[in-house]
């Protein structure tokens, strides 16, 4: 019974910031590593970033490492994903998900539970 909603999507310019949320029900939240996912248009699902229950370790993909920044609210069961310098590439459905562990995977078989994504769409 694990739910999770994103929110924030939208339209932006090339060199633009957006932040994405993800609001969490149904787990013990700060039990389960998060992450947030993305499929770009024609493209396979890929990982973005990873965070551990506590917070405490992140893990990021090398195409946006420097750029988005992931980061939890255990207290309100929130998942955050700041994305800085956005470029055309990055345009895409994002999805976050629940970890059947608390450590931040990047692989999306480590993941259990999925929401029903939020379009980011940047443009140059």
């Amino acid at each position: 019974q694990v739910q999770l909603v994103e929110s924030g999507g939208g339209l932006v310019q090339a060199g633009g910031s957006l932040r994405v949320s993800c609001a969490a029900s149904g787990r013990t939240f700060s039990s389960y590593g998060m992450g947030w996912f993305r499929v770009p248009p024609g493209k396979e699902r890929e990982f973005v970033a990873a965070i551990s229950g506590s917070g405490g370790s992140t893990y990021y993909a090398g195409s946006v490492k420097g750029r988005f920044t992931i980061s939890r609210d255990n207290a309100k069961n929130m998942v955050y994903l700041q994305m800085n310098m956005l470029k055309p590439e990055d345009t895409a459905v994002y999805y976050c998900a629940s970890g059947t562990t608390g450590w931040p995977y990047p692989r999306g078989s480590e993941y259990d539970y999925w929401g029903q994504g939020t379009q980011v769409t940047v443009s140059s």
